[in-house]
């Protein structure tokens, strides 16, 4: 689907470079705390897309409502809500929302930091270079 999109450069609903955080009010993200945990919540409408940065952690993500396609190391998936998996450091993802959907990325917070900014730096690297030197050269297949 998400060939299609852009092959035809119906670019429209498109958000997101992968080497910055997409910020714009038409995908909006909801932040929450928890002792020690970091909520984010990404509500996506039918036929936008967002390419995310690169994760530097071991997480778990939600599927809430909808239907979405992800497309993770060349390999594309149907997730239908309500679902959840867990994503491995230097995963880096392409969403595809068929349907209205709600995603929720569940983070470690150890220290209970609430700055949004310095959250996102700790959780995710914008290119493999910083995510090897955040991650210690860590390799990911």
């Amino acid at each position: 689907m998400l060939d299609i999109i852009v092959a035809n450069k119906n670019l429209k609903g498109f958000y997101g470079d992968g080497k910055s955080i997409p910020d714009v009010p038409e995908i909006p993200i909801k932040h929450d705390f928890a002792d020690q945990i970091y909520i984010r919540q990404m509500n996506m409408s039918a036929g936008q897309v967002v390419v995310g940065a690169i994760h530097n952690h071991l997480h778990a993500w939600f599927l809430l409502t909808g239907k979405v396609y992800i497309i993770e190391s060349d390999e594309k998936i149907e997730h239908i809500a309500p679902c959840y998996t867990i994503s491995k450091p230097g995963a880096q993802r392409v969403i595809y929302a068929v349907e209205d959907s709600i995603f929720v990325n569940i983070h470690k917070n150890p220290t209970n930091n609430k700055n949004i900014k310095e959250l996102e730096s700790e959780i995710v690297s914008m290119t493999m270079d910083e995510f090897n030197k955040k991650n210690n050269n860590l390799w990911v297949f």
